[in-house]
Protein backbone atom coordinates (compact mmCIF):
# COMPACT_ATOMS: atom_id res chain seq x y z
CA UNK A 1 0.00 0.00 0.00
CA UNK A 2 1.16 3.73 -0.95
CA UNK A 3 1.95 6.17 2.10
CA UNK A 4 -0.48 6.76 4.55
CA UNK A 5 -1.41 10.47 5.31
CA UNK A 6 0.60 12.27 8.06
CA UNK A 7 -1.47 12.77 11.12
CA UNK A 8 -1.24 16.69 10.25
CA UNK A 9 -2.58 16.19 6.84
CA UNK A 10 -4.86 13.99 7.43
CA UNK A 11 -6.71 16.53 9.85
CA UNK A 12 -6.24 18.98 7.68
CA UNK A 13 -8.46 16.74 4.83
CA UNK A 14 -11.06 15.50 7.28
CA UNK A 15 -10.87 19.41 8.29
CA UNK A 16 -11.87 19.80 4.97
CA UNK A 17 -14.55 17.72 4.27
CA UNK A 18 -16.28 18.86 7.30
CA UNK A 19 -16.10 22.41 5.86
CA UNK A 20 -17.58 21.75 2.74
CA UNK A 21 -20.75 19.62 3.60
CA UNK A 22 -21.73 22.32 6.78
CA UNK A 23 -21.53 25.00 3.69
CA UNK A 24 -23.57 22.70 1.67
CA UNK A 25 -27.82 22.65 1.45
CA UNK A 26 -28.47 19.87 -1.37
CA UNK A 27 -27.76 16.30 -0.61
CA UNK A 28 -26.83 15.53 -4.00
CA UNK A 29 -24.26 17.82 -4.11
CA UNK A 30 -23.32 16.92 -0.91
CA UNK A 31 -23.00 13.19 -1.77
CA UNK A 32 -20.90 14.48 -5.37
CA UNK A 33 -18.52 16.93 -3.25
CA UNK A 34 -17.71 14.43 -0.61
CA UNK A 35 -16.92 11.33 -3.13
CA UNK A 36 -13.82 13.81 -5.02
CA UNK A 37 -12.92 15.14 -1.88
CA UNK A 38 -12.15 11.03 -0.65
CA UNK A 39 -10.81 10.55 -3.51
CA UNK A 40 -8.02 13.14 -3.45
CA UNK A 41 -7.37 12.56 0.46
CA UNK A 42 -6.54 8.33 0.08
CA UNK A 43 -3.43 7.37 -1.50
CA UNK A 44 -3.57 4.98 -4.11
CA UNK A 45 -7.56 5.70 -4.67
CA UNK A 46 -9.00 6.14 -8.92
CA UNK A 47 -12.50 6.09 -7.55
CA UNK A 48 -14.74 6.95 -4.39
CA UNK A 49 -18.34 7.26 -4.45
CA UNK A 50 -21.12 7.68 -2.01
CA UNK A 51 -24.49 6.50 -1.74
CA UNK A 52 -27.53 6.74 0.69
CA UNK A 53 -29.67 4.39 0.91
CA UNK A 54 -33.30 4.25 2.36
CA UNK A 55 -34.65 2.05 5.23
CA UNK A 56 -35.01 -0.89 1.88
CA UNK A 57 -32.02 -0.56 0.85
CA UNK A 58 -32.57 1.50 -1.91
CA UNK A 59 -30.88 4.17 -3.23
CA UNK A 60 -31.87 7.74 -2.36
CA UNK A 61 -28.69 9.64 -3.59
CA UNK A 62 -25.57 8.72 -5.04
CA UNK A 63 -22.02 10.69 -5.62
CA UNK A 64 -19.15 9.26 -7.69
CA UNK A 65 -16.05 10.59 -9.55
CA UNK A 66 -16.20 8.85 -12.51
CA UNK A 67 -18.13 5.75 -14.81
CA UNK A 68 -16.20 3.05 -13.23
CA UNK A 69 -17.50 4.03 -9.85
CA UNK A 70 -21.08 4.72 -11.21
CA UNK A 71 -20.87 1.30 -13.44
CA UNK A 72 -19.17 -0.87 -9.97
CA UNK A 73 -21.72 0.90 -7.56
CA UNK A 74 -25.01 0.03 -10.16
CA UNK A 75 -23.91 -4.03 -10.72
CA UNK A 76 -24.12 -3.99 -6.92
CA UNK A 77 -28.00 -2.70 -6.67
CA UNK A 78 -28.48 -4.85 -9.84
CA UNK A 79 -27.31 -8.20 -8.43
CA UNK A 80 -27.98 -7.46 -5.12
CA UNK A 81 -24.83 -7.96 -3.75
CA UNK A 82 -21.12 -5.83 -3.19
CA UNK A 83 -19.23 -4.58 -0.64
CA UNK A 84 -21.23 -1.39 -0.28
CA UNK A 85 -24.46 -3.18 0.65
CA UNK A 86 -22.87 -6.00 2.61
CA UNK A 87 -21.23 -2.44 4.72
CA UNK A 88 -24.34 -0.76 4.63
CA UNK A 89 -26.54 -3.66 5.69
CA UNK A 90 -23.93 -5.27 8.45
CA UNK A 91 -22.94 -1.58 9.53
CA UNK A 92 -18.88 -2.30 9.61
CA UNK A 93 -16.47 -1.81 6.80
CA UNK A 94 -15.58 -3.66 4.29
CA UNK A 95 -12.00 -4.46 2.68
CA UNK A 96 -11.80 -6.03 -0.55
CA UNK A 97 -7.73 -7.12 -1.27
CA UNK A 98 -8.54 -8.44 -4.82
CA UNK A 99 -11.84 -8.31 -6.21
CA UNK A 100 -11.01 -11.35 -8.95
CA UNK A 101 -9.89 -13.76 -5.95
CA UNK A 102 -12.16 -12.74 -3.37
CA UNK A 103 -15.34 -15.28 -2.73
CA UNK A 104 -17.99 -13.21 -0.90
CA UNK A 105 -19.46 -11.33 -3.89
CA UNK A 106 -19.07 -13.95 -7.02
CA UNK A 107 -21.67 -12.41 -9.13
CA UNK A 108 -20.05 -8.73 -8.57
CA UNK A 109 -16.50 -9.63 -8.56
CA UNK A 110 -17.20 -11.90 -12.39
CA UNK A 111 -19.68 -8.48 -13.30
CA UNK A 112 -16.39 -5.87 -12.61
CA UNK A 113 -14.32 -7.94 -13.84
CA UNK A 114 -13.73 -5.95 -16.94
CA UNK A 115 -13.52 -2.56 -15.05
CA UNK A 116 -9.94 -1.10 -13.66
CA UNK A 117 -11.11 -2.06 -10.08
CA UNK A 118 -9.15 -4.14 -7.67
CA UNK A 119 -9.14 -3.31 -4.36
CA UNK A 120 -12.25 -1.44 -2.37
CA UNK A 121 -12.82 -0.34 1.09
CA UNK A 122 -16.49 -0.01 1.93
CA UNK A 123 -17.17 2.44 5.02
CA UNK A 124 -20.93 2.51 6.47
CA UNK A 125 -22.67 6.35 7.46
CA UNK A 126 -23.79 5.48 10.63
CA UNK A 127 -25.32 8.14 12.68
CA UNK A 128 -27.35 7.36 16.02
CA UNK A 129 -28.78 4.32 15.66
CA UNK A 130 -29.26 4.55 11.59
CA UNK A 131 -27.32 3.16 8.61
CA UNK A 132 -27.93 5.71 5.82
CA UNK A 133 -25.21 4.43 3.16
CA UNK A 134 -21.66 4.08 3.03
CA UNK A 135 -18.50 5.33 1.07
CA UNK A 136 -16.57 3.21 -0.93
CA UNK A 137 -13.56 3.86 -2.28
CA UNK A 138 -11.79 1.72 -5.39
CA UNK A 139 -7.92 0.94 -6.53
CA UNK A 140 -6.63 -0.72 -10.21
CA UNK A 141 -3.96 -2.60 -8.15
CA UNK A 142 -4.52 -5.22 -5.93
CA UNK A 143 -3.54 -5.07 -2.41
CA UNK A 144 -3.97 -1.49 -3.03
CA UNK A 145 -5.90 -0.79 0.74
CA UNK A 146 -5.14 -2.29 4.15
CA UNK A 147 -6.66 -2.24 7.92
CA UNK A 148 -4.88 1.27 8.08
CA UNK A 149 -7.10 2.35 4.98
CA UNK A 150 -10.04 1.01 6.66
CA UNK A 151 -9.57 3.38 9.82
CA UNK A 152 -9.00 6.12 7.47
CA UNK A 153 -12.25 5.67 5.69
CA UNK A 154 -13.77 5.58 8.92
CA UNK A 155 -12.34 9.34 9.76
CA UNK A 156 -14.48 10.22 6.85
CA UNK A 157 -17.06 8.36 7.31
CA UNK A 158 -17.99 9.39 11.00
CA UNK A 159 -18.45 13.48 10.37
CA UNK A 160 -19.83 12.75 6.66
CA UNK A 161 -22.96 10.98 8.42
CA UNK A 162 -23.70 13.41 10.82
CA UNK A 163 -23.46 16.02 8.71
CA UNK A 164 -25.45 14.16 5.34
CA UNK A 165 -28.38 13.36 7.64
CA UNK A 166 -28.76 16.88 9.15
CA UNK A 167 -28.59 18.24 5.36
CA UNK A 168 -31.29 15.28 4.50
CA UNK A 169 -33.37 16.31 7.55
CA UNK A 170 -32.83 19.97 6.10
CA UNK A 171 -33.76 19.34 2.28
CA UNK A 172 -36.85 16.59 2.39
CA UNK A 173 -37.84 16.17 6.38
CA UNK A 174 -40.59 13.35 3.93
CA UNK A 175 -37.13 11.23 3.56
CA UNK A 176 -36.89 10.92 7.41
CA UNK A 177 -39.22 7.91 7.31
CA UNK A 178 -40.65 5.77 10.02
CA UNK A 179 -38.67 3.47 9.43
CA UNK A 180 -35.54 4.90 9.62
CA UNK A 181 -36.41 6.28 12.88
CA UNK A 182 -36.97 3.35 13.81
CA UNK A 183 -34.14 1.04 15.31
CA UNK A 184 -33.57 -0.81 11.31
CA UNK A 185 -30.38 -2.74 12.47
CA UNK A 186 -31.18 -4.10 15.58
CA UNK A 187 -27.72 -6.12 15.38
CA UNK A 188 -28.91 -8.86 17.76
CA UNK A 189 -31.97 -9.50 15.93
CA UNK A 190 -30.45 -9.41 12.30
CA UNK A 191 -27.05 -11.71 13.37
CA UNK A 192 -29.53 -14.16 15.10
CA UNK A 193 -31.47 -14.41 11.54
CA UNK A 194 -28.06 -14.59 10.40
CA UNK A 195 -27.54 -17.66 12.47
CA UNK A 196 -30.44 -19.74 11.77
CA UNK A 197 -29.61 -19.25 7.90
CA UNK A 198 -26.01 -20.57 8.61
CA UNK A 199 -27.46 -23.14 10.77
CA UNK A 200 -30.21 -24.89 8.48
CA UNK A 201 -28.40 -24.25 5.31
CA UNK A 202 -24.94 -24.25 5.88
CA UNK A 203 -24.31 -20.88 4.61
CA UNK A 204 -21.65 -18.65 5.61
CA UNK A 205 -22.76 -15.04 7.47
CA UNK A 206 -21.94 -13.25 4.32
CA UNK A 207 -24.22 -15.58 2.19
CA UNK A 208 -26.63 -15.57 4.82
CA UNK A 209 -27.08 -12.05 4.80
CA UNK A 210 -27.14 -11.59 1.34
CA UNK A 211 -30.22 -13.79 1.62
CA UNK A 212 -32.03 -11.88 4.33
CA UNK A 213 -31.16 -8.64 1.74
CA UNK A 214 -32.69 -10.42 -1.18
CA UNK A 215 -35.71 -11.73 0.84
CA UNK A 216 -36.54 -7.87 2.16
CA UNK A 217 -35.99 -6.78 -1.63
CA UNK A 218 -38.56 -9.64 -3.02
CA UNK A 219 -41.08 -8.58 0.24
CA UNK A 220 -40.55 -4.85 0.01
CA UNK A 221 -39.49 -4.76 3.26
CA UNK A 222 -36.56 -3.83 5.92
CA UNK A 223 -33.88 -6.42 6.78
CA UNK A 224 -34.88 -5.64 10.48
CA UNK A 225 -38.22 -6.90 9.53
CA UNK A 226 -37.37 -9.99 7.35
CA UNK A 227 -35.13 -10.92 10.42
CA UNK A 228 -37.59 -10.39 13.29
CA UNK A 229 -40.14 -13.19 11.35
CA UNK A 230 -37.43 -15.26 10.64
CA UNK A 231 -36.65 -15.40 14.17
CA UNK A 232 -40.20 -15.37 15.24
CA UNK A 233 -40.84 -18.67 12.88
CA UNK A 234 -43.50 -17.01 11.11
CA UNK A 235 -44.34 -17.19 7.56
CA UNK A 236 -43.29 -13.68 6.10
CA UNK A 237 -45.92 -11.30 5.07
CA UNK A 238 -45.77 -8.00 1.99
CA UNK A 239 -46.10 -4.83 3.92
Amino acid sequence: MEQNLPLDELSTAVGRVKGLLLTEEKVDRAVQILARAIKDAIPGTVGAGVSLMDARGRRTSTGFTDRVVQRADALQYELGQGPCLTAWAAEETVLIEDVRTDPRWPQWSAAVSSLPVRSVVSAALVTGKECIGALKIYAALPSAYDADTERLLELFAAPAATLLSHIQTREAPQRISEGLQTALHRRGTINRACGILMERHGLGHEAALQHLMQQARERDSTLFQVSAVLTAGTPANRN
